[in-house]
């Protein structure tokens, strides 16, 4: 019994300490978009004069460029989230449920291209955009995360749909039912916990990168969250910490938004994703 009770007070402060270790930058920050001033030397999770002008300044649309910033990152994300769900389930649903030449190299290209990170790329990429008129538009960077995401998320969601009986794609058959009728209507419904995580690993990218961002926008206009927020304290004479600091609140609003709508789906499809292919 107190083997048990030793054990269990262990397991608490491990989490206490976790928790905080992965917390306190979190309320820092949060605390630092309240400090008045624009430096982050006496910021604190409770700053003593707790001011929202950091924020005021970032949706004041005659100087600031924040809101737009913020509609372009969220355009690439949606239309990103959405391109990505569409070709990984056509792409997982063909190698899971057919036999074709090429399929086993096909999934062992995947396998290896995950592994590639796409900055690795960037000099390939620039020039590519640059050869089709794509740079400094939005469209490129679509294409680049979507095209990125496709390799370990048509992995993931093959793996969770050899999992669904194919016994329900014969019986599906046997009352008449074509493949896109049977992908449609009875894989991609028992495949929602998938889904949910692959929406969630592709809608965040946009969000989070700024490497590939960087490389392809040149106008502030068409700037993401990442770039446009780097602006802001990159230039020689930039102070603006706390300000920054209030545009990374911001950012986290939307993601933790998809993640709460999205959450009873995760545990189920991050666990069944993994099965032998």
């Amino acid at each position: 019994m107190k083997g048990k009770t030793l054990q269990l007070t262990l397991s608490y402060i491990v989490i206490i300490i976790v928790s905080a270790i992965i917390l306190y930058p979190i309320l820092w920050v949060i605390g630092s978009s309240f400090n008045p001033g624009n430096s982050l030397s006496g910021s604190s999770i409770f700053p003593a004069d707790a001011t929202l002008k950091h924020y005021k300044d970032l949706f004041d649309l005659e100087n600031s460029n924040y809101l737009i910033w913020y509609w372009n990152t969220l355009k690439v994300c949606i239309i990103t989230m959405v391109l990505s769900v569409i070709m990984v389930c056509l792409t997982a649903y063909s190698f899971s449920r057919f036999r074709f030449v090429g399929r086993k190299n096909g999934l062992m290209t995947f396998l290896i291209l995950q592994m590639i990170p796409n900055f690795a790329a960037l000099i390939a990429i620039y020039a590519l955009a640059n050869l089709t008129g794509l740079l400094d538009t939005h469209l490129a960077l679509i294409l680049v995360y979507t095209g990125g995401a496709i390799p370990m998320n048509t992995y993931l969601m093959k793996g969770y749909l050899d999992t669904i009986p194919k016994e329900l794609d014969e019986s599906a058959r046997m009352d008449g039912a074509g493949n896109f009728r049977i992908f449609w209507q009875i894989v991609m419904p028992l495949a929602k916990p998938m889904i949910a995580v692959v929406s969630l690993f592709t809608f965040i990218i946009p969000f989070t990168d700024f490497i590939l961002a960087r490389v392809l926008l040149r106008t502030e206009e068409k700037f993401t969250l990442a770039v446009g927020l780097y602006e802001l304290i990159a230039d020689q004479f930039g102070n603006e910490f706390t300000k920054f600091a209030a545009g990374s609140v911001m950012i986290a609003i939307p993601i933790a938004i998809m993640f709460l709508s999205l959450q009873k789906y995760f545990v189920s499809g991050l666990t069944a994703g993994g099965t032998k292919g």
